[in-house]
């Protein structure tokens, strides 16, 4: 049924090409805004192929489609996307523009959404087809739309308030930080369309994308201070636009295009990889001159003042109690065989809700037991989901979002009763080496994340082993929990964020990890805070880390003749912070347990 249903679908979206005269169609998982998640509105991809994962796209034609994902997704793609609608294709080796040229015939029209693609995109697409004789064609309307009866409407969740308090900064101050930049660099505007630009400037949040709290809106600050907030009016509470107060105007967000027409004449800036191509074609079309420039929220967001360093410290505080609780709970539970992925999931969240805090989960949890730990982006589903059974390993990875800040960990047990094989140690304690040399990790000002990447490799690469993941990405405060432009990663083919230099208040994940296809998957996460650091003698300026997450490391999984002595005194302090941190949140068994957990280790 689901077969016919999918194809039923792309034989609608074929019939409406036609329509108007286009010989196919890109379809990218996005909105609006580029975001990483997308509203339910926007979810055009999952509805037309059936794929859920984050990333990927599809192309359909006359009578050939396919679908374009990483080796993330190499597996999932196979078992929610029909093979017989679509080919699948692997990125970076294969490319949309090449698939299309190879299977369109020349002078063929090929349609995109500009409000789903960057300006880059779309002048790379166009070249490669037009060395294949076709033509890229901007759409007026998404064709997908046309033929989706059923489509969301975009959320209609009411902004709320962001605390100054939280903040660390009020809006007022934020904007004329932005009025200032804007005059310094002679510019008389500039669009910001990233949600979580738009919320951190502002000092609102949302409920219209899972998982990540901002508002569907664009935003329009002048040169003086001013703004224009372009949301639907009624989704602006009478707090919200108090707080504002006058000096931002608050518009209907259908009329951000129109509104384009004021800036005729005017010098705008425009992040050309957080801005979609309809951006800078409205831009040109009304006579204004876009300037590429960053977008100004994106590197003070990203460095936490110290209000919200403390937000985040007192948020993965309360976390790590409910993460504790539940690794409590899952050493008794797990060994049974009574539970599976998704029970144990929603017993995790369970355990978060107990604290009133909590307003939503930061993503998806990712919880593979067995072989579905070895997906290092695994998402379960009531099709996928696999029991935890006795003597294996169980990977999650999860997060919560607080009004102060916002938690990712990934913690890999044992599922007991017997001892795991050297070879799990093996893995696991390689992996571990490389999170605690990370953590450790002292280094100059001007250090970009590429460069410390390696760190967290090196003692899987002896064994020959590696993983084919980030090592860390930025966290927001209360937003985004993927946040730029930091990155801790490979810094081969210009990968986004490894050249940017890490700065004294920026928050990145520390989560090195090994996979063994088909049968397991390990990986360990904390979050932690680039700090200045004073060394005896130094010269120049240094950097460190601040660890930010405590919850117990699975010592049943060491293998204690692999670690140095550094490395277990690592061991024993961190899990004494732990202690310190927790032990004032826990009582009874879960105290006792978390006590144990903690426990020095030695040879």
């Amino acid at each position: 049924m689901l077969m016919q249903t999918h194809e039923a679908r792309l034989s609608a979206l074929r019939e409406e090409l036609a329509r108007r005269e286009l010989a196919g169609f890109v379809v990218p998982i996005s909105d609006e805004h580029l975001s990483e998640y997308v509203g339910a509105y926007a979810q055009r991809l999952a509805w037309l192929t059936g794929f859920g994962g984050s990333a990927g796209s599809a192309v359909v034609l006359k009578d050939h489609a396919a679908m374009f994902v990483d080796g993330r997704y190499t597996i999932q793609v196979r078992d929610q996307v029909d093979g017989k609608l679509f080919d699948y294709m692997s990125v970076p080796k294969d490319q949309p523009g090449d698939w299309i040229a190879a299977h369109a015939q020349e002078g063929a029209r090929i349609g995109f959404d500009p409000w789903l693609h960057t300006r880059g995109w779309a002048k790379a697409m166009a070249a490669r087809l037009a060395k294949a004789g076709m033509e890229l064609d901007p759409v007026d309307s998404n064709p997908i739309d046309a033929v989706w009866a059923d489509q969301p409407e975009p959320s209609m969740a009411p902004a709320f308030v962001q605390d100054d308090a939280l903040a660390g900064r009020s809006s007022a101050d934020k904007r004329g930080a932005i009025a200032d930049w804007l005059q310094a660099e002679k510019l008389d505007a500039v669009v910001i369309s990233a949600l979580d630009s738009v919320a951190w400037t502002l000092n609102v949040r949302g409920a219209d994308v899972d998982h990540t709290p901002v508002a569907l809106s664009y935003l329009m600050v002048q040169a003086d201070g001013t703004a224009d907030w372009f949301i639907a009016p009624e989704k602006v509470p009478h707090e919200v636009a108090e707080k504002l107060g006058n000096a931002v105007r608050i518009r209907a967000r259908d009329e951000f295009s129109a509104a384009f027409a004021e800036l005729a004449g005017k010098r705008v800036a425009v992040d050309p990889e957080r801005s979609v191509y309809a951006i800078f074609d409205r831009l040109e079309e009304v006579g204004a001159q876009a300037v590429l420039e960053t977008d100004p929220a994106v590197l003070p967001k990203a460095i936490k003042n110290p209000a919200e360093q403390q937000g985040h410290r007192n948020a993965q505080a309360r976390d790590g109690a409910a993460v504790t609780r539940f690794l409590q709970w899952l050493e008794g539970e797990g060994p049974k065989g009574t539970v599976d992925e998704l029970s144990t999931a929603a017993k995790l969240h369970d355990f978060r809700k107990t604290n009133p805090e909590l307003l939503d989960l930061s993503f998806d949890t990712i919880s593979g037991a067995g072989s579905n730990g070895a997906l290092c982006h695994y998402r379960v589903s009531e099709e996928t989901c696999l029991p935890l059974v006795p003597n294996s390993v169980y990977l999650f990875d999860s997060g919560g979002q607080y009004a102060d800040g916002t938690t990712d960990i990934t913690r890999t047990v044992w599922i007991g009763p017997d001892a795991p094989p050297a070879e799990v140690k093996d893995r696991f304690t390689r992996v571990l080496k490389g999170h605690i040399a990370l953590d450790m990790a002292v280094f100059p000002t001007g250090t970009p994340g590429s460069a410390l990447d390696v760190l967290a490799r090196q003692f899987l690469w002896q064994a020959g082993v590696d993983y084919a993941h980030g090592t860390g990405h930025g966290v927001g405060a209360f937003l985004a929990v993927h946040e730029g432009p930091q990155r801790i990663a490979k810094g081969r083919g210009g990968q986004a964020g490894t050249d940017q230099e890490l700065l004294a208040g920026m928050i990145l994940s520390n989560e090195p990890g090994y996979y063994k296809d088909n049968a397991y998957g390990i990986r360990i996460e904390n979050l932690v805070l680039v700090e200045e650091r004073q060394i005896e003698g130094q010269e120049g300026d240094w950097l460190g880390f601040e660890t930010l997450t405590f919850v117990p490391i699975d010592r049943t999984l060491v293998d204690v003749d692999l670690l140095s002595d550094a490395e277990i005194g690592w061991w024993n302090s961190y899990h004494a912070k732990v202690r310190d941190v927790l032990a004032p949140q826990l009582e009874g068994e879960a105290l006792a347990w978390m006590e144990a957990a903690c426990a020095p280790i030695s040879r």
